[in-house]
């Protein structure tokens, strides 16, 4: 098809919640109004549900400063939801669609969501439905393919980053063993951005456990042992998806919840965290242990967005609107990130497929070859997305001898 394609347009989002997932929305509706190919801008509430439903808003009506305003606030404007679409589902979709007239259709998330717009985009051309389809980038996991990095990862890992300096700042103060289990099914970039927490040579988290590497319970103990022998206290980030020698994630066995996609649900309690800490009770002499499970708090934070995270979200918004329309395609939205010392990214389309379900994970060259820590290619590969973390001063005094 030559001729651009006119109509109006849909934008939902999809899957957990980011800090930043609503500049991605923004910077779309922003970008739809300049293009004449685009009358109406709708939105769908709770993604594929809503579409079902036509449950929509008017996002054309909204004002610009009311737009700015929730661009800079964290969590799904429109809601959220994780759902496959069946082909039953595609039939009503498009129903709906021809009902207002919609011609392009933003879909924002990680890879199933990636995957629910490959279908919807497979479907419709399959009935002969013209619909401009993109998918634009969203997962703190930052596990999509064809991307260096996605946006929400580093608004999430600077949350993490900044929670485990607070920890271990609490943690000098008052030694002990904690343990923080953070959000990361199969890739552990997230979990790995703890390490930003660092400052001085002797601040946590002094063990990463990653789910790129099995994970052993008697090595872990030890590594623990070491830690606490060499400083009198121990931090340790896991994440929720580490996985025995068979390849199950050690929290799987605490869960049966499993959504529409076919993920189990890895980060609904605190067992990973109990388990580990009750280990470490049983089989050491440390008696203050502690273990924390991030959860959702990783995900939405209020003011913890960072800048250029916020920043790149806008933008694949606005890119992905800019492609469907100037070039009349389907696709999603990549960052890749330009070679060279100095921090620079590209926007590239690439096709739905190459985005949709499979995830990537955290390169070898990232991992320590203990396995239980991060490199200093990690940390250069991490520092500019998340940006500049809060000082954290230590007294330099020296102690005052011991009056005789």
């Amino acid at each position: 098809m030559t001729k651009k394609q006119k109509g109006n347009m849909l934008i939902a989002q999809s899957g957990g919640p980011s800090m930043v997932i609503n500049q991605s929305l923004v910077g779309a509706v922003i970008e739809a109004k300049k293009h004449k190919e685009i009358d109406s801008i709708y939105g769908a509430l709770h993604g594929i549900k809503g579409i079902i439903e036509e449950d929509f808003i008017d996002l054309g009506k909204e004002s610009l400063a009311n737009l700015e305003s929730v661009a800079a606030s964290p969590s799904s404007a429109l809601g959220t939801v994780r759902q496959k679409p069946t082909v039953k589902d595609c039939q009503k979709i498009f129903e709906v669609l021809r009902k207002y007239n919609i011609h392009y259709f933003f879909y924002i998330g990680g890879n199933d969501s990636a995957e629910t717009a490959h279908i919807i985009n497979v479907e419709a051309d399959a009935v002969g439905y013209e619909l401009r389809c993109f998918h634009i980038p969203k997962t703190i996991d930052n596990d999509l393919l064809e991307n260096d990095h996605t946006p929400g990862f580093g608004s999430a890992a600077r949350f993490v980053a900044d929670a485990l300096r607070g920890i271990n700042l609490d943690n000098r103060a008052l030694p002990g063993v904690h343990i923080s289990v953070v959000m990361g099914r199969h890739a552990g970039f997230l979990t790995a951005a703890s390490a930003l927490a660092r400052s001085h040579e002797d601040d946590g988290p002094h063990l990463i456990y990653l789910p790129e590497r099995v994970f052993k319970m008697g090595q872990f103990v030890k590594d623990v042992q070491k830690v606490y022998k060499k400083l009198g206290r121990c931090l340790i980030t896991v994440s929720e998806g580490i996985s025995d020698q068979n390849g199950q994630a050690i929290a799987a066995k605490f869960s049966k919840e499993v959504d529409s996609h076919g993920n189990v649900q890895l980060s609904g309690t605190g067992s990973l965290g109990d388990l580990l800490a009750n280990e470490i009770k049983a089989k050491t002499k440390i008696k203050r242990v502690r273990a924390d499970t991030f959860g959702y708090l990783q995900r939405s934070f209020p003011g913890m967005a960072s800048p250029t995270d916020s920043k790149e979200a806008r933008k694949v918004g606005q890119v992905a609107v800019n492609t469907a329309v100037k070039k009349n395609i389907d696709g999603s939205i990549a960052i890749r990130r330009k070679p060279g010392k100095k921090y620079q990214v590209s926007f590239d389309c690439v096709p739905l497929r190459k985005v949709a379900r499979d995830t990537k994970e955290m390169p070898a060259r990232f991992i320590n070859k203990a396995g239980n820590d991060v490199t200093q290619a990690f940390i250069d590969y991490a520092k500019p997305i998340v940006g500049k973390l809060p000082i954290v001063g230590r007294l330099k005094a020296k102690k005052v001898r011991k009056i005789k």
